[in-house]
């Protein structure tokens, strides 16, 4: 199906509204509050179309656009309904020692059955030597304070969501009436200031570099990674130090790491991963702040970098530089030097990873299918798409090679038909588990507070579809453009399916059994994961949608030659031609000639096509008038 961004968001918003307002009033249902990440994910579902959009913009009831109203209720109410969900979810999520970000009831078991297990005890245990449990051999009930964990899904969900949040109250407040309602939206401002403060802190103290030896049996994965089977160790070491050589110096110049690790790190033998672990860092320091951020705890994670977790911090903290973001002033002071501070990760991960995606002069080692990934210990198709969507993240910030945007789309093919997305699943095919349950990443540290826990990763589908659309966004050749849209379209025709098809979640998502008879029917509630995702592709697709489009040079040198021959054309009518008498049907025909070159004279240069089209339609009316006079002239002689 094509991608209709402003028409398919319109049916999402649609059924949402079906599902979470009741009698005018937002209804969070028994799903509410069990988990700060699904709870904003649900509310991102809305203020992230409409904090990127214009035309979906819910602040002020005054530019609401009647398609909206229809899908979501009468404009004048939903600033409102939207003030309530948002002052409940901050209530919701704050304790007594600050903002929470709890990851609730996603955390399951280790051993628990509804994740797909990747990564078994064996990788766990290269990384666990240290840790201490917290409960007892036998006790495998997640522990209270295990839920109570923050995670970094929610670190960068809270910082989009406070952003967008801080955004639209800025307006509200400017329109809003009434003392009651302005000083609920000066506490919500406030405290939703405070929670960006403490995501931009916990983020700062979940990201970590880890320093491996290359003997070790982690070394020894990414060796293999790097190396293709093409390079010995030793020669895959001495590359990786050239080529890391500076990255190297920058983060032991400008990170704080504790001087075991810069040793470390300098080491001739040693290799080093960088980004985000699944939560704050085990050991990790305190950030120095005068912003109320509540307690800092200790932090339980350990410190190795997890794909997914850094895909899910970059995707957050690109919003902290948005052109949004700036012009609003929706930063304080502190708030800039704590985000500064983050994009130097931000920019450290993006070309590390980038680099290893791309390393070495022969086939990419993401073009090796499946990615092992290190602290899970195994490898997955799930992995190589982190891993691509890191690249797609530093293709985004600089101007790509057509090579590089030529290969990583054809990654994407491969990973589509891999995922059984493009291709046909056969009977008790593994790859379903990539959507259904999922993929489920260990959460190395965990077991100090209890038993072991994982994260279950269920968004294959829409990651793939938005780094898809990104790379078409990027493209300036029209035949790879087309190629990338051409699979984006084939994505989105499998995720529409996944739809619900009936009850309190139809027109949301997840029913992976619509799609594949072969996989598990649909239990249990909406997936506000992959309901948020889909929402961020196709967001995506309107900024794509909001370029200008691919100019091509050989269209354009035609347009310009037919320009040229029909503005000649249309002097010489002028010259040779008595004038026509005002208001007749010739003299408004050459009116329209003159404002349609004057039209293809302006898009030359940016729409080749439009002008070659609008020079043509000149170019045939012009003949219109000169066959007429051909007639005429026939039939006097």
């Amino acid at each position: 199906m094509q991608l209709k961004p402003r028409q398919q968001l319109l049916e999402i918003w649609q059924s949402i509204a079906r599902h979470s307002f009741t009698d005018g009033a937002w209804d969070w249902g028994e799903e509410g509050g069990r988990s700060s990440v699904a709870d904003a994910e649900r509310l991102l579902c809305l203020l992230y179309p409409a904090t990127e959009i214009a035309a979906f913009r819910l602040d002020d009831p005054d530019t609401t656009q009647d398609d909206v109203e229809r899908a979501l209720g009468p404009a004048p109410e939903l600033p409102g309904r939207l003030l309530d969900a948002l002052d409940t979810f901050v209530e919701r999520h704050l304790t007594d020692d600050g903002p929470s970000f709890a990851g609730g009831d996603r955390f399951t078991r280790a051993h628990d059955t509804r994740g797909a297990s990747v990564g078994g005890d064996g990788a766990q245990s290269q990384y666990t030597g240290d840790s201490t449990r917290g409960a007892a051999a036998g006790d495998d009930e997640i522990t209270e304070r295990q839920r109570r964990t923050g995670v970094v899904d929610s670190y960068s969900l809270s910082l989009t969501l406070c952003l967008a949040t801080l955004g639209f109250l800025k307006v509200y407040r400017s329109r809003a009436r009434g003392p009651e309602t302005l000083h609920r939206i000066d506490r919500l401002r406030q405290r939703t200031s405070d929670r960006l403060s403490a995501a931009l802190v916990a983020l700062l103290r979940s990201f970590t570099v880890n320093v491996i030896s290359m003997d070790s049996p982690q070394g020894q994965s990414l060796c293999r990674l790097l190396g293709g089977g093409r390079l010995s160790d030793r020669q895959v070491v001495q590359r990786f130090r050239r080529r890391f050589q500076r990255l190297r110096a920058v983060i032991s110049e400008s990170i704080s790491l504790g001087a075991d690790i810069e040793e470390q790190l300098g080491g001739e033998s040693s290799l080093f991963e960088c980004g985000w672990s699944w939560s704050v860092v085990r050991h990790a320091p305190g950030v120095e702040t005068g912003e109320a951020v509540g307690a800092q705890d200790e932090g339980v994670a350990l410190p190795v970098p997890y794909l997914y977790f850094t895909v899910v911090a970059l995707d957050g903290i690109n919003d902290l530089f948005s052109e949004r973001t700036l012009i609003l002033g929706l930063l304080n002071p502190e708030q800039q030097r704590l985000a500064e501070a983050l994009r130097l990760r931000w920019e450290i991960t993006q070309q590390y990873w980038s680099a290893v995606a791309r390393f070495g002069d022969g086939p990419w080692p993401l073009e090796e299918i499946p990615w092992r990934a290190t602290p899970e210990g195994t490898e997955s198709e799930y992995f190589s798409l982190c891993a691509a969507s890191l690249l797609v993240s530093d293709l985004v910030r600089r101007r790509p090679t057509d090579d590089d945007l030529v290969r990583t789309v054809a990654v994407m093919e491969r990973l589509a038909e891999r995922a059984r997305i493009t291709s046909r699943a056969t009977d008790g095919d593994p790859a379903l588990g990539l959507h259904h349950p999922g993929v489920s990443l260990p959460l190395l540290g965990s077991e100090a507070l209890g038993p072991p826990l994982r994260w279950t990763a269920a968004d294959f589908a829409p990651q793939l579809l938005k780094r898809t659309i990104q790379l078409a966004a990027l493209s300036r050749d029209i035949a790879s453009q087309d190629r990338s849209l051409r699979l984006a379209e084939n994505i989105l025709d499998h995720l529409w399916a996944r739809r619900v098809g009936a009850g309190a979640g139809a027109g949301l998502w997840d029913d992976v059994h619509a799609v594949h008879p072969e996989s598990p029917h649909r239990e249990g509630p909406v997936s506000w994961s992959v309901t948020e995702r889909v929402t961020e592709c196709m967001v995506a697709a309107h900024a794509l949608y909001d370029q200008q489009p691919i100019r091509s040079a050989e269209l354009a040198t035609l347009a310009r030659e037919l320009l040229s021959e029909a503005t000649h054309l249309f002097g010489r009518e002028q010259m040779e031609q008595p004038a026509p008498h005002p208001g007749s049907s010739q003299a408004m025909t050459l009116r329209e000639i003159e404002i349609g070159l004057r039209r293809a004279r302006r898009l030359v240069d940016e729409q080749p096509g439009t002008a070659f089209a609008s020079t043509l339609t000149a170019l045939a009316r012009l003949d219109e008038l000169a066959r007429a006079r051909e007639s005429v002239g026939r039939r006097e002689g």
